[in-house]
């Protein structure tokens, strides 16, 4: 990482810290299994692998990033920021150890989903966001703090995996894509609101380090209107799918999501990628939804995969993002990555671009398309992977705890 400290660690102090607070577990499993996790999707895509599935394998794969990749995220966000936002004691030792096995067991279950009993299956997949709900709930409620409407946030989350695997139970496709589509709502509403605070403030805190003046604008109600109109895509989606009022619910979510970016500065953050990619990340909300009210309003072909652009590039840019931040600020580290992460950066972007616009360009590739996609997607994660991992089990370099 091209910091001093690196070398300075002894041998007295290096050992398996994994377990000792909880984003490094969960954020080393989010890196691994966006490579593996792709990998073992496009090898079926191509045919590769036979799938034996109750439910189309686009949704078993839909499931996994959102519920295997993007929870793992969560959890290691959640248990990093809870004891930051209580004052209370760290999450780690063996209900830490427990709770990544739960992750665990939801994705070898679901990869032997087509032989497996799916009552085995519904208890191993519906254990883990309860128990990471159980584990931090206490200090939020503790505390009394503003951040415990999160807890809400979980259980819906679970309840959309719970939706899902009735779905999967009954070989409903329907009831399965509507519990995605909603789980991917909730999760943009998460990026929406957290990347609401993170994004100008490191931004600023950038600009001040290079001795700028900020100057970010900031208004209360074009943020409210944010907020709102993102739980009315909740709604929206939910009751009215794929319908009319849900393209205009977009358009007014998009022009709010585009007008709030736009204060932010984001032109002022090229010398630094750890603080530009959170800027990229956040402008694929608009972008999505901005091409789903084409979709949907317009009928226009050139928009129809918005879903991946608010998935594969909102969602997973922003993961990125801050995983590469936090793992380097909770652990002594200076905040500033590596020149290959923003290698890693473009090439998830680059991912994204690719699927949500090549069709579009080159219809009569488009099988191809979605594995050069595939592809981009998984050297921009491995990246991540390779460079974060020495830092993920590793003890902190300044010699703290955590």
């Amino acid at each position: 990482m091209g910091v001093a400290m690196d070398h300075a660690e002894s041998p007295s102090r290096q050992g398996i810290v994994l377990f000792s607070y909880g984003f490094r577990p969960f954020f080393l499993l989010a890196g691994w299994f966006a490579v593996f996790g792709l990998a073992s999707w496009l090898i079926l895509y191509r045919g590769g692998l036979i799938w034996t599935g109750a439910l189309p394998p686009s949704q078993w794969h839909g499931h996994e990033m959102l519920f295997g990749f993007v929870a793992a995220a969560i959890a290691g966000f959640m248990l990093t920021a809870v004891p930051s936002w209580t004052g209370s004691k760290g999450f780690g030792g063996w209900p830490l150890v427990l709770l990544t096995l739960l992750w665990l067991f939801g994705r070898v279950g679901f990869l032997l989903a087509g032989w497996a009993p799916l009552w085995i299956l519904a208890i191993v997949e519906l254990a883990f966001l309860p128990a990471l709900a159980a584990l931090v709930a206490p200090a939020l409620l503790r505390s009394r703090n503003g951040n415990t409407r999160l807890l809400f946030v979980l259980f819906a989350l679970w309840a959309a995996d719970v939706v899902f695997m009735i779905g999967l139970v009954r070989s409903d496709p329907g009831l399965a894509g509507a519990a995605l589509a909603f789980a991917l709502n909730l999760v943009l509403l998460l990026v929406t609101v957290i990347g609401g605070r993170i994004v100008p403030a490191f931004t600023a805190n950038a600009l001040r380090r290079r001795g700028i003046e900020p100057r970010l604008r900031s208004f209360p109600a074009l943020d409210g209107l944010v907020i709102l109109s993102m739980i009315a895509l909740l709604a929206v989606d939910l009751l009215l799918p794929s319908t009319p009022w849900a393209g205009a619910v977009a358009l007014i979510a998009g022009l709010a999501q585009a007008a709030r970016l736009s204060g932010w500065n984001g032109h002022r953050t090229f010398a630094e990628p750890i603080v530009w990619v959170l800027h990229l990340a956040y402008a694929w909300i608009p972008v999505g939804l901005l091409l789903k009210t084409a979709f949907l309003l317009g009928g226009f072909g050139w928009a129809a995969f918005w879903m991946h652009a608010l998935g594969a590039g909102a969602a997973a840019m922003m993961i990125l993002a801050v995983m590469s931040r936090a793992s380097l600020g909770h652990t002594g580290r200076e905040l500033k990555v590596a020149p290959v992460m923003a290698v890693s950066y473009l090439l998830v972007a680059l991912a994204a671009a690719t699927r949500v616009f090549g069709p579009a360009i080159a219809p009569a590739h488009y099988s191809d398309l979605i594995s050069l996609s595939g592809v981009l997607w998984m050297a921009g994660f491995l990246i991540f992977a390779l460079v974060y991992t020495p830092i993920l089990i590793r003890p902190r370099v300044d010699g703290k705890p955590g």
